[in-house]
């Protein structure tokens, strides 16, 4: 039983990637009278005629919208820049942005604080060693 399905093709199937649509679309699931095959036709060239019409119009507005552009002194490069502002301004006021932010700032003043309190430990241990040694120095007779 299970040989005769896999040779069966449903007729409701969608056909997968590499079928052949028209193969598929010109058996059609059901049976239409050539009345309904007809007015199908008739809607496919009217609904077809309607892309192509509205393919022409954007073209003539995208057209003017590049005249309108030109004639501000809008260059693509000030689209560009403009952009880039306005997503950085985005990023900036966004809240993942500002908590970064503000995590990155409490980080660089603690690592200040512990930079200082290091450079005055070691300042101190030196003058310590100094001391010492000016110490050790005097508390020496001179040799000869």
């Amino acid at each position: 039983m299970e040989e005769a399905d896999q040779g069966a093709q449903r007729p409701d199937s969608i056909p997968e990637v590499g079928e052949d649509a028209v193969t598929t679309v010109s058996q059609p699931t059901n049976t239409l009278t050539e009345e309904e095959q007809e007015e199908l036709r008739s809607e496919l060239a009217k609904v077809e005629d309607e892309i192509q019409t509205l393919s022409q119009v954007l073209a003539a507005k995208e057209k003017h919208v590049a005249e309108i552009k030109r004639k501000l002194g809008i260059t693509p490069l000030n689209e560009f820049k403009q952009n880039i502002t306005k997503s950085w301004q985005e990023v900036t006021t966004s809240t993942a942005y500002r908590k970064t932010s503000e995590t990155l700032t409490q980080a660089s003043q603690k690592a200040t604080a512990a930079f200082s309190s290091v450079g005055s430990a070691i300042s101190r241990k030196l003058e310590d060693v100094s001391i010492r040694s000016l110490q050790h120095s005097i508390s020496m007779p001179a040799m000869r």
